[in-house]
């Protein structure tokens, strides 16, 4: 099965597509993720002794799984086999590990199973292999673009190190086109073909890290483009915006959560254009505006609060125009929002004393109300002492008196405590004057 990953003598080599016949076949000529492919790396010295364990690489579209995955079959002297798992069940899984088995116990030789798509698998898929994994009768590399922490079931994510494989630099893109145009082998050196320089900056730019789409627009703009007079193909930025589509942001689960995180923490951190760029991405990717303006509403609470009480007036006033006039009207409503949350004093006050007066109701033991606080609304309350030595505040200097509020086993007072900036600035020297501080 090793012949799913050879390309070296195919004969339908040349009808591949470029990204196809481009594909790196050595460690030498994989591009980007240095950090877990760098000289001296665990990845690096695991592949090049053929010591690597079962394994998950976990990455956007392009950005080399599969490729490495290529590389291992090429340098191992384990078998490979390759499996999808949207179209593989339990059944493939078994004949794989039957032969993995018998390959073992004559030949003493190892498995490698790389399985793409490997998100996709259920719980009873998933159970089917890890008494192979166990035992060492395989070798599993699963491929996803999916967070395996998310979508994958903990009992294959447990046995497998996990390998994250981050968006390819443009400069990494750009050297893949043109080794490309230079390859006189695998792709277009036998060929006059050349590039301008702005017209390879934006294929690399609109990839977006995705080495087989630029080099599908490569192969597009070199088949579509008629030779010159001298024979040669060149390449111009006209044909290279026609050649490559501005691509439609993919917002998977992982992705959702970590741009929705780093939206919150731009809110918490009070840098407006930054909150404003992850609420746009969200947008394009098809994000409900409702989400991210409900996370708006809760931190004008958990990051402003009292510090400026307007932002929560803002915030609410931003989800009330949604469910007004709708999207695309209300970008700037919640945008203004947005800014206010971001623009304001910050506190985390609120956060504090709730969590406070919380740890302190779940000791239970609550004892009675206190006498003067209780319910007098309803008739003959008087007779049984409701309410009685109970001090109307309006009736005292300031619209303030002095008396017993809280709960008489509360034990965590004070519960909320005012920061020093915006409002609570102010409500400090109120306290003040109140003699409660």
């Amino acid at each position: 099965m090793r012949d799913l990953f050879s390309q070296l003598g195919d004969p339908g080599r040349d009808m591949a597509p470029l990204a196809e016949r481009m594909r790196p076949q050595t460690l030498d000529e994989f591009l980007g993720q240095s950090e877990i492919m760098g000289e001296g790396s665990l990845l690096r010295r695991a592949i090049i002794a053929d010591r690597l364990t079962s394994s998950i690489f976990w990455g956007p579209p392009g950005s080399g799984k599969t490729t490495l995955a290529s590389i291992i079959a090429h340098t191992t002297k384990s078998e490979f086999v390759k499996l999808n798992a949207v179209t593989s069940g339990v059944a493939d899984v078994r004949e794989v590990i039957k032969s993995a088995q018998d390959r073992l116990k004559m030949y003493s030789q190892s498995t490698y199973l790389l399985l793409d798509e490997c998100h996709r698998w259920s719980k009873a898929q998933s159970d089917s292999i890890l008494p192979a994994i166990e035992a060492g009768t395989i070798k599993f590399i699963g491929s996803t673009t999916e967070n395996p922490m998310i979508c994958m079931t903990p009992a294959i994510v447990s046995r497998c190190r996990l390998f994250r494989f981050e968006k390819l630099s443009d400069d990494d893109v750009k050297t893949a086109m043109l080794r490309a145009i230079s390859d006189r082998e695998r792709g277009y050196g036998g060929q006059s073909v050349e590039i301008e320089g702005e017209a390879l900056e934006h294929i690399a730019r609109v990839a977006n890290g995705d080495v087989r789409a630029a080099l599908n627009a490569l192969e597009l703009a070199v088949v579509s483009t008629p030779l010159n007079r001298d024979a040669s193909i060149r390449i111009t930025l006209q044909i290279a915006e026609q050649s490559i589509q501005k691509p439609v942001l993919q917002m998977d689960e992982s992705l959702f959560y970590d741009m929705l995180s780093a939206f919150c923490k731009s809110l918490r951190g009070s840098d407006s254009d930054a909150a404003l760029a992850w609420f746009a991405r969200m947008i394009k990717a098809g994000v409900d505006p409702r989400i991210i303006v409900r996370r708006t509403i809760a931190h004008a609470s958990e990051d402003v609060g009292m510090a400026n009480p307007m932002a929560m007036l803002q915030a609410v006033a931003a989800y009330n125009a949604l469910e007004a006039i709708g999207m695309p009207e209300a970008k700037l409503p919640i945008s203004q929002a947005i800014v206010a949350v971001c623009e304001s004093p910050k506190s985390n006050s609120i956060v504090m004393a709730i969590d406070r007066a919380m740890e302190d109701a779940e000791k239970g033991g609550y004892q009675s109300v206190p006498v003067h606080l209780r319910d007098t609304s309803f008739a003959g309350s008087g007779r049984i002492g409701s309410g009685v030595g109970y001090k109307y505040a309006h009736d005292y200097p300031g619209h303030y008196v002095h008396q017993q509020y809280a709960p008489l086993d509360a034990a965590g007072m004070p519960y909320y405590v005012p920061g020093e900036l915006g409002y609570e600035a102010e409500i400090h020297e109120i306290r003040r004057q109140k003699g409660i501080e």
